[in-house]
């Protein structure tokens, strides 16, 4: 049988898989031989049925909740401002609540996701968050709204965590970029899809007469019902790990468990470590991770924002719907780009998204000096600032790849979403001033300038965590007998749930 061959060691890049004989590894109550054979064709038909089970649904939920929570931005111009009578601060409110929710939500989930079965969690939580969303055409005050905002971002809390850990489960380090950037790429096909069903929606309502419900309450109970009937296949058909995945044979489970055995990866666990959780909070790469989501997304406002910009530039609604979606085509295009540029430079995932940080930091400059009077030149800028999902993508990929440990990971999940929450808590504030919101705009220049001194830090660090591990490899200072204490159980297996830390053959990606 032809061994399948294994990635040859980089000296400072993602951990090599070594070809020695290695430990047995427990999973669940079995032991994973990682030293098993398996060929090429086995592993591309396993990752080939993952990627046609698990990663549709997992892109059909995250298009979902983007959806849901980009819809905002579309009702505003369709009438939610003036229907519900809200000045421009309510309205900057409105979108902050929401993560407000996030926010409140992180802390439970974080133990819940540690302890429970995840994906039913996830899926019970997209069901109703999926009917907060349709109770979204029912207030007819600010008041109302905000709360229901409030309850719907509480109810989306364990969505993304989630994925980056699910991502880690299903995929080897090689493989998260692609994938990330695949489930994350929904975002942009999101914006192109509710603005165009949007823009059906008020034609709709413009040439029948007999229907009394406004656009944008028809738009909330459209993509509520859409994202609860996503909730049920997701609770029904989503695994939890190798040991339950009922599209697999026998065989390729083996073959499964075996390949994600080779990244020390053992599937979903219910169990919650109090020393792992002191390892992240006092891990500096943690709290990079945490700046990450806190300034990529300080200028997401633009967002929410940028179909009011061009609605406040003189373009009608219907226009404003279709000069809009564009911009989610560009979101998609550029973050392929990276997508492209992590696999040209498959050790440099750091600098591929230092240079995505390139063309919104233009597009927000540009919204600044160009005149409001300039047409199709403020709307090209507001479709170049829009592009932040391109950065967050490798970000989340790299926090994947640099995080073992069941509590561990879930830990710095939750921090990198927490960060996403607050950032996305206090921008839109800035976002009061019309039409050139001038505020919101110099704010997104200065933390697209933070972030790339911070993830060039990140780069730094990782690098030297590295080479640090290599000298001590190469000295002998950590050898197969040494790993034991840290990484083997009683019966000379691998503990799945160790932490990078604790795995001094771990090497980190960047």
């Amino acid at each position: 049988m032809e061994i399948y061959p294994e990635d040859k060691p980089q000296i400072g890049g993602p951990p090599a898989d070594s070809t020695q004989a290695q430990p047995p590894i427990e999973e669940k109550g079995q032991i994973v031989d990682v030293s098993a054979a398996y060929t090429p064709e086995e592993e591309k038909r396993v990752l080939r049925k993952i990627d046609c089970t698990i990663l549709p649904m997992m892109c059909i939920v995250f298009l979902l909740q983007y959806l849901d929570k980009q819809s905002l931005s579309y009702a505003s111009v369709f009438g939610l401002i003036t229907d519900l009578n809200m000045t421009s601060t309510q309205y900057s409110w409105c979108s902050s609540i929401f993560y407000v929710g996030q926010l409140v939500a992180e802390y439970p989930f974080i133990y819940l996701m540690s302890r429970l079965h995840l994906t039913k969690f996830v899926g019970a939580t997209i069901i109703i968050w999926g009917i907060i969303c349709m109770c979204l055409a029912a207030p007819q005050t600010f008041a109302g709204f905000a709360a229901v905002r409030f309850l719907l971002g509480f109810a989306e809390g364990a969505v993304s965590p989630s994925f980056v850990t699910m991502t880690a489960i299903w995929y080897r380090k090689r493989e998260h970029a692609t994938r990330t950037a695949l489930w994350v790429s929904m975002n942009g096909v999101a914006q192109v899809l509710g603005c165009l069903l949007m823009y059906g929606l008020g034609r709709r309502q413009q040439t029948t007469t007999s229907s009394q419900l406004q656009p944008w309450r028809a738009l909330f109970l459209v993509c509520g019902a859409l994202t609860a009937a996503a909730g049920v296949v997701f609770y029904l058909l989503m695994p939890g790990g190798p040991a339950d995945c009922w599209f697999l044979t026998p065989r390729e489970k083996e073959v499964l468990s075996m390949r994600m055995a080779r990244d020390r990866e053992g599937g979903d666990k219910t169990s919650f470590s109090v020393p792992h959780l002191l390892e992240a909070l006092l891990d500096p790469k943690a709290w990079f991770v945490f700046a990450f989501g806190v300034l990529v997304t300080m200028q997401s406002p633009v967002l929410t924002f940028a179909s009011l910009v061009i609605n406040n530039i003189g373009y009608d609604k219907f226009q404003t719907m279709l000069y809009t979606a564009p911009s989610g085509a560009a979101q998609v295009l550029l973050l392929w780009i990276g997508l492209a540029g992590c696999w040209l430079f498959p050790n440099n995932r750091t600098l591929v998204v230092l240079a995505l940080i390139i063309p919104p930091f233009i597009g927000n400059v540009l919204l600044l000096k160009l005149s409001l009077d300039s047409g199709w030149g403020m709307i090209v800028s507001s479709w170049l600032a829009s592009c932040i999902t391109a950065v967050m993508s490798p970000l989340l990929s790299l926090a994947a790849s640099n995080v073992k440990g069941n509590t561990k990971r879930s830990v710095v999940n939750a921090m990198f979403f927490i960060g996403y929450c607050a950032g996305c808590i206090g921008a839109p504030q800035l976002w009061t001033e019309k039409p050139r919101y001038f505020n919101g705009v110099v704010t997104g220049i200065v933390t697209w300038c933070l972030l790339f001194v911070v993830v060039f830090c990140y780069r730094l660090v990782c690098v030297r965590e590295n080479a640090a591990r290599d000298r001590a490899q190469e000295q002998e200072v950590v050898s197969e007998e040494g790993l034991g204490e840290a990484t083997l159980d009683e019966h000379g297996a691998f503990r799945t749930d160790c932490t990078d830390k604790e795995d001094r053959k771990f090497r980190y990606s960047w």
